[in-house]
């Protein structure tokens, strides 16, 4: 069983504030005062844009030295998520308060959540401010596993938090109609580390989907696969990234779905994007048992089943068991390939988290009027 304990109500309190906080920085950070929203219609579905100015550069390349602006039109969000809508209704009264969300990371950092080392967080934040998770992108891996704690309330285990790289994911069909885009990818990294460099793939030498400093740190955008064919594993173009592509992965369009607002405890806090928990824990489930049978392949399963693990009890430990059983659920309903996923995959974890992952399934079916057999998991 993991080691979780319970955030005392105070930080639990704290977290939740500075989630709000950075909500309201991302608002006045993007969105300056010279403009307006706007309700737009998208294939049925209404989306608020933002219509403002921004400065032009001069000659010399400085925005606003030639006191030049041009209109602009930028992506906000869906007019049903009542996050955006409300900030939307107070948008004049919200002022950042950097100070004040950096003491509470600080804070938080203090009570035993985690932050990622600097470079990490440097480039989080980069791509926070470009507009990445406005434009509807989802942090995923083990920096969205960081995350994890103070949403749930919880001190996760430091073994399993622990990431040498940072990865982004955006469905393809975002991406191509969201009509905005991030400034040049190249030129948001190379802010961050100048070393930046687009690593090449062999079947695509002009579009990449990874970067990587001297150091040998990856920043690598991702996106469901969409065919078995497609683009035969080379990287998707994917318009509203600033030029890089994605490289198509299985089982991502069942994590992407849905993703949650948490904080990344770096500076004064980045707000992003991430899956909701108990889709990373089932998805880990799945993705573990898709691993290379080589050292590395072994040690990455390892880390996705505790992963999964340290998710499962702490769902339980929230009283959000029959979420997690929904989404198994929902997974297991999606075919033969994932029923064979989970089955392996629930079969190499933790004796302990088993037993909860059963019982939430169980629980699940139950308040769903289904026969938890038919979910692999007979009375």
């Amino acid at each position: 069983m993991a080691d979780l304990t319970q955030l005392p109500l105070v930080h639990q309190t704290m977290f939740a504030e500075l989630a709000g906080r950075c909500m309201d920085a991302a608002f006045d950070e993007q969105f300056p005062e010279n403009g307006s929203f706007m309700q737009v219609a998208v294939k049925g579905r209404s989306y608020w844009y933002y219509a403002g100015y921004r400065p032009q550069p001069d000659a010399a390349g400085r925005d606003g030295g030639n006191g030049a602006t041009a209109r602009s039109r930028l992506y906000v969000g869906p007019v049903d998520d009542p996050e955006i809508t409300s900030r939307i209704a107070r948008f004049a009264t919200i002022k950042t308060d950097y100070r004040e969300r950096r003491s509470m990371v600080r804070s938080l950092v203090a009570a035993g959540l985690p932050s990622p080392p600097g470079l990490v967080g440097d480039v989080t934040e980069a791509l926070w401010k470009a507009g990445l998770f406005r434009l509807r992108g989802v942090l995923i891996g083990t920096l969205a596993f960081q995350t994890y704690g103070g949403f749930l309330g919880m001190r996760m285990p430091g073994a399993a938090i622990m990431t040498g790289d940072a990865d982004f994911a955006q469905f393809h069909a975002i991406s191509r109609d969201i009509g905005d885009r991030l400034p040049p990818i190249m030129e948001v990294l190379c802010a961050v580390d100048p070393t930046f460099a687009a690593v090449p793939h062999l079947g695509d030498t002009l579009l990449a989907s990874k970067f990587r400093n001297d150091r040998g740190f990856e920043v690598e955008f991702l996106t469901p696969n969409r065919g078995s064919g497609q683009r035969q594993g080379r990287p998707v173009p994917m318009p509203a990234l600033g030029g890089a592509g994605a490289a198509p992965m299985r089982y991502l369009d069942f994590l992407l779905r849905s993703p949650v607002r948490s904080v990344l405890l770096h500076k004064g806090g980045v707000p992003v994007n991430v899956p909701a928990p108990e889709r990373y824990a089932v998805h880990k489930l799945i993705v573990a048992t898709q691993r290379r049978g080589d050292d590395n392949g072994r040690q990455k399963a390892r880390k996705d089943l505790v992963q999964a693990g340290v998710l499962i009890e702490a769902l339980a430990l929230e009283r959000r068991s029959e979420e997690l059983g929904l989404a198994w659920m929902e997974a297991w309903a999606r075919g033969p390939r994932w029923v064979a996923g989970l089955t392996e995959g629930m079969a190499r974890l933790d004796i302990g988290a088993a037993a909860i992952l059963r019982r939430a399934v169980i629980a699940a079916c139950a308040a769903e009027g289904r026969t938890a057999a038919d979910f692999g998991h007979p009375g």
